[in-house]
């Protein structure tokens, strides 16, 4: 019973012992990774995210003409839900009156003080030009007896015809002068009257201004529609509580689904590869199963900070070339911009390559030998490196670093 129990303890151990060894074999294996040198168009790619958008939207608008009654920015204070189908004339939102409420009860308070002001000089002029009038008359009467005067005295001593003649002298002066100055009086009065006229009537285009502006604080839908949110400046979606300025008062946009744009920023690093017309590939995140073809459309020639990012970037638009009733804006995208191919070369991944100060090379293996190769590189991309010289096609290289690396031995190409 005792040899049989060491035969077993035996048995159990060289089980162990060689599973480990298979274990340990399969791992070794699996550390060696290779692959063929492959010969194909190359491609040379910058990949970036975006967020859909329509290419042609119409804008929901809030009122114009703010800055006329001294008002900038306006509180949403009401808004429908995004992505809310509209028909024409459909309430959308509604803004804050609270400030313009305010102002138009100034604006009503000057117009009762001027309409005041306009009643009152009214009647001062009426007044002041009938006393005018009725001593224009007067003396009018008195210049007439003054010639009736000289007539009767035709016959009378000299000293009394003298005196006559200058009463009646007198009397045209005074009749002259009084005359002369009802006109200057009367152009006084239309003058007083139409500066308060005008101020009237400016007040009172204020005022009716005001209140087709107020009137504009009811948004509806100037067409039909799916409703989404516009983003302000900083990137953030407006939505109640936001404010709108009076220098760009779009509130919402109704987009054209029949063209969509993605919309990106490419880091300044890579702007220098992207020009537009280059084809692009995109994928929108929602349905990573559903691929697009695009080109770009549109590059920015000036950089800007966005919050989100810490280098300077460039909006970008890609136009999407096929139309699919999935596409919504403000999906995210994954777009792949295509900024150059390179047709029938040697490429392999750039893991393969690796260097001695200024030497590239690469484990290459052939007939059952491994060696360093050295190799020229040209043009990479994002995964594979272009092999200009030092391998042929259909050839072996490890992507993987033996142990001992230093011990293979280095073939070095010929200078020509």
């Amino acid at each position: 019973m005792k040899y049989k129990k060491y035969i077993i303890i035996s048995v159990i151990i060289f089980i162990i012992l060689a599973i480990w060894f298979f274990i340990r074999s399969d791992s070794s294996a699996d550390l060696i990774i290779k692959t063929e040198v492959e010969r194909g168009d190359f491609s040379i790619n910058v990949y970036t995210s975006g967020e859909l958008e329509a290419k042609n939207s119409e804008y929901i608008r809030g009122p114009g003409g703010l800055r006329t009654v001294g008002i900038w920015n306006i509180t949403i204070s009401e808004l429908i839900p995004e992505g809310t189908i509209v028909e024409e004339g459909d309430w959308v939102a509604t803004l804050d009156r609270t400030e313009i409420s305010n102002r138009l009860k100034d604006v009503e308070t000057e117009l009762e003080k001027l309409q005041t002001l306009y009643t009152q000089t009214q009647l001062d002029t009426t007044l002041e030009l009938r006393t005018a009038r009725n001593d224009l008359v007067n003396l009018q009467h008195a210049y007439e007896e003054a010639e009736i005067n000289l007539e009767e005295s035709q016959y009378e001593p000299p000293s009394t015809i003298r005196q006559a003649e200058l009463n009646l002298q007198k009397a045209e002066r005074t009749y002259k002068q009084a005359k002369e100055n009802y006109q200057l009086r009367l152009e006084q009065a239309k003058a007083r009257m139409q500066e308060v006229t005008a101020s009237l009537n400016q007040q009172k285009r204020r005022y009716k201004n005001m209140l087709d502006i107020i009137e504009e604080f009811e948004i509806h839908a100037p067409k039909s529609g799916m409703l989404i949110y516009r983003r302000a400046w900083n990137g953030e979606k407006v939505t109640v509580g936001s404010q709108i300025s009076s220098w760009d008062n779009i509130v919402a946009t109704l987009p054209d689904f029949s063209v969509m744009l993605s919309k990106t920023y490419i880091n300044e690093i890579d702007i220098s590869r992207v020009k537009t017309g280059q084809k692009a590939e995109i994928v929108v995140d929602a349905f990573p199963d559903r691929k697009f073809t695009g080109k770009v459309t549109s590059v920015a020639n000036i950089g800007e900070q966005r919050p989100d990012m810490d280098a300077r970037v460039f909006e970008t638009e890609i136009q999407i070339n096929e139309f699919d009733s999935i596409l919504r804006p403000a999906m995210t995208t994954k777009n792949t911009i295509i900024t150059n191919i390179i047709p029938d070369v040697l490429y392999i991944p750039i893991e393969a390559v690796h260097a001695i100060d200024t030497l590239n090379y690469v484990f290459n293996e052939s007939q059952n030998r491994i060696i360093r190769q050295e190799v020229i590189t040209g043009a990479r991309n994002e995964n594979h490196i272009v092999i200009e010289k030092g391998l042929n096609e259909g050839d072996i290289v490890w992507l993987s670093v033996p142990d001992n690396p230093e011990s293979y031995s280095l073939s070095k190409l010929e200078k020509e």
